[in-house]
């Protein structure tokens, strides 16, 4: 059973998130805070008290645009506690889920919030108790997702699940424990490992040019080499290639343009 402390400095917004909590059967308490201090007076409470304390937090979710200290400000100054609560936001902001994730966020949540989309949140939150008995300085991300079809991948957009064609994704930028699927219409952050979709996609031609980069082979447009430096054009991008894979690029685009 779950301990939670909601944030958020709009008070509507809270009462809201709070039932959708309360109501949930696997919290088995539900409190709130309005603002950075008290929120983490509480945590800072719960901490003295112990994992076993009457204050005890296990999860915060976490409002982003707050007055004085953002909700990110908060997320960085847990992350310096011996054992900090897990966190999730919940935000009507979808720019910040880079960063969100970047501070090891278990979810990222946008309003107006679906009950259905917080008990998926709520899910993940108890996956990750239930998988990390003994709290951590810094707790290890979700498990990622495996993908559904086998020519498709799914990807998640304020709490609305599409299904990207494999066939459309032109490069993959490595992003912490997460990748960006950058498309002609768009990019998608999902919670796959760069080196994971190298391993799954090889057979499709996606190959590694860079720690930070996959790309389809068939998407390089131009391949360029200059002062020593190569790169490679992928639509409105140029991406560096680094010197370990440079070679074995150059040899892939050869004998591919040979047919």
């Amino acid at each position: 059973m779950l301990r939670a402390l909601a944030v958020d400095d709009e008070r509507p917004a809270l009462e809201e998130l709070l039932y959708l909590l309360r109501a949930d059967p696997r919290v088995s308490s539900a409190e709130g805070a309005t603002d950075a201090t008290e929120t983490l007076r509480r945590i800072n409470r719960a901490l003295d008290a112990g994992p076993d304390g009457d204050d005890a937090i296990d999860v915060v979710f976490l409002d982003i645009h707050m007055a004085g200290l953002t909700g990110l400000d908060v997320a960085r100054l847990l992350a310096g506690f011996a054992r900090p609560p897990l966190i999730v936001f919940v935000t009507a902001h979808e720019g910040f889920a880079v960063q969100a994730f970047d501070l090891k966020a278990v979810d990222y949540v946008l309003k107006p919030v679906r009950r259905e989309r917080l008990a998926e949140a709520v899910r993940r939150v108890c996956d990750q108790v239930d998988a990390s008995p003994a709290p951590a300085a810094a707790a290890p991300p979700a498990v990622p997702p495996q993908t559904g079809a086998a020519d498709q991948i799914p990807v998640e957009l304020g709490g609305v699940t599409r299904f990207i064609p494999i066939d459309d994704i032109a490069y993959v930028e490595a992003q912490g424990d997460y990748a960006r699927l950058h498309t002609p219409a768009g990019s998608h952050l999902v919670r796959i490992p760069l080196s994971t979709l190298e391993e799954r996609w090889a057979a499709r031609g996606f190959v590694r040019i860079h720690r930070r980069h996959l790309v389809a082979l068939g998407r390089i447009d131009e391949l360029r080499l200059d002062a020593g430096a190569t790169t490679v054009r992928v639509g409105n991008a140029e991406l560096a290639v680094s010197r370990r894979h440079a070679r074995e690029l150059r040899d892939l685009l050869m004998r591919r343009a040979r047919g």
